[in-house]
């Protein structure tokens, strides 16, 4: 199989859609799995490997994720895309996340997102993108705020992570909105 690749300065973003991920699973080997989805534990494989025998789409949804790569040493340094995907109304969640701390502040998420974002707005059709980040996630605030995202609203108790309930801000972002920030990137 075939995977499409986007390229920015210094990465390949590798294009995965539900049917990219069933392929790995059934063609790879453990090993080769963690390696081309960037997971270093087996708790982590553990993970993608229910949301595979769960289906990442349902009748309504789904989703479309790029592996960050480093151009350098081909290592997967993270992921980010779009999930809660609903192409009959035009929208997306957006996520993204770096596998190690060693990655992170170096730049890579903010040329990432940008290339994604676009590719959503332009091959995707996408209306609108939306971020639910949480209050206290200042490289995530800082990312959406660089592209432009609204904060929407805020959503009390919103999700678990790591068994603790947090709360999250709505963001989103309007392809008119994105078209204006390209076309004047000043304002």
């Amino acid at each position: 199989m075939e995977f499409e690749v986007l390229t920015t300065e210094r990465l390949l973003l590798r294009k995965l859609t539900p049917e990219g991920f069933n392929y790995i699973f059934e063609h790879y080997t453990k090993e080769e799995i963690k390696n081309q989805l960037g997971l270093t534990t087996n708790e982590e494989f553990l993970k993608e490997q229910e949301k595979v025998k769960g289906g990442y789409t349902t009748y309504d949804r789904t989703i479309l994720q790029f592996k960050l790569i480093l151009k350098e040493t081909n290592e997967v340094i993270g992921s980010c895309g779009f999930h809660n995907w609903y192409s009959l109304h035009s929208r997306a969640e957006f996520g993204y996340s770096l596998t190690k701390e060693e990655f992170k502040q170096k730049g890579y998420m903010g040329e990432a997102v940008k290339t994604i974002i676009d590719y959503g707005f332009t091959i995707m059709n996408l209306n609108r993108i939306e971020a639910f980040v949480g209050p206290t996630n200042i490289a995530s605030l800082s990312i959406v705020n660089k592209l432009g995202f609204i904060q929407e609203g805020y959503l009390k108790q919103h999700y678990f992570k790591d068994g603790i309930v947090e709360d999250s801000i709505i963001f989103s972002l309007l392809k008119a909105d994105y078209k204006a920030k390209i076309k004047n990137p000043t304002s």
